[in-house]
């Protein structure tokens, strides 16, 4: 990002939120993330809505900041209603109708190949375009974030009900920070 200091970044995010220390993958994963929003949106838009997203991550992945398949046993995960279409990626996509809407965005076959949800790239597209377009429960970001509405207790329903909404909004805090130093508004 042209105008986006990572070291300042990264430097904020790392003390804040990862005790001190990141591995590669966790930086790789945020650049992902960060790399998609450029494509979008340069340094325009609004950077409350980055760090919601950056703020699910952290909590989507268990803190690894890299598409991750949804926790539970092989037993547990095979014996969910929505198998083999569980929770795959930056957010977490599930369900047969999420992957088959998502593929041609993403343009990759996610009903044949659901696995393809995590890799990187198409993660953070999937994400931007649940999140941004509502796809995933009808709520998108606009809902939350706005010229008269700052909302990230409630944006979580976006993603999950409230399901550890007052958790994530204080990460979005931390993200939100990073970002606005970073980017020095």
């Amino acid at each position: 990002m042209a105008g986006f200091d990572k070291e300042i970044y990264f430097d904020i995010v790392r003390h804040d939120l990862f005790s001190g220390s990141m591995s590669q993958q966790q930086v790789v994963g945020q650049n992902f993330i960060l790399r998609e929003w450029r494509k979008r949106y340069g340094l325009e838009g609004d950077h409350r809505k980055l760090s919601y997203m950056l703020a699910t991550t952290f909590k989507e992945t268990g803190r690894a900041m890299w598409p991750v398949v949804e926790y539970g046993s092989q037993t547990y995960l095979t014996s969910k209603e929505y198998w083999p279409y569980i929770g795959r990626g930056f957010v977490q996509l599930t369900w047969e109708e999420n992957y088959r809407n998502m593929s041609p965005i993403v343009e990759e076959d996610l009903v044949e190949f659901p696995d393809l949800a995590l890799s990187p790239d198409i993660a953070a597209i999937v994400m931007f375009t649940g999140m941004f377009e509502g796809t995933f429960t009808g709520k998108k970001l606009d809902d939350y974030f706005s010229d008269t509405v700052d909302d990230p207790v409630n944006a979580r329903q976006i993603i999950n009900g409230l399901d550890c909404a007052t958790e994530i909004a204080g990460y979005h805090a931390h993200f939100l920070r990073a970002i606005t130093e970073a980017t020095g508004d």
